[in-house]
């Protein structure tokens, strides 16, 4: 068997794995009646195992929208402390801005290599 066709197989037992935990996970959450919006910590016990079940809530901030609410009730001037905020790059925008304008603000940015991503697809 090539390496290729080893990632494939790896790649779907990994799918099937996590399919199945997930299936687990969400029995869990039924036998100990976790509510959908939990938002802290809950510890449970149950046939001599300890279960520690962490809820997150998954906040997007429209940051136009925010700020406009903030300006109009006079609350700028809490947003530094009540919001991080994470500049991003527009990559395209980015590559195809004059130099003279991004070269001085690289000193800003730290680039570091990610783990390559990899999509394999047997030819018929």
């Amino acid at each position: 068997m090539n390496i290729y066709q080893q990632w494939q197989d790896a790649k779907a037992r990994e799918a099937e794995a996590t399919a199945d935990r997930r299936k687990i996970e969400d029995q869990m959450v039924a036998q100990f009646k976790v509510p959908s919006n939990l938002d802290k910590t809950a510890n449970f016990e149950a046939d001599g195992y300890k279960v520690k079940i962490e809820g997150r809530i998954n906040r997007k901030i429209n940051s136009e929208k925010l700020q406009e609410i903030a300006i109009e009730h006079g609350l700028m001037a809490h947003l530094e402390c009540l919001f991080r905020w994470k500049p991003e790059i527009n990559a395209a925008v980015w590559k195809s801005t004059d130099p003279a304008i991004t070269t001085p603000l690289l000193d800003a940015i730290t680039s570091t290599p990610g783990r390559p991503s990899f999509t394999i697809v047997k030819k018929d």
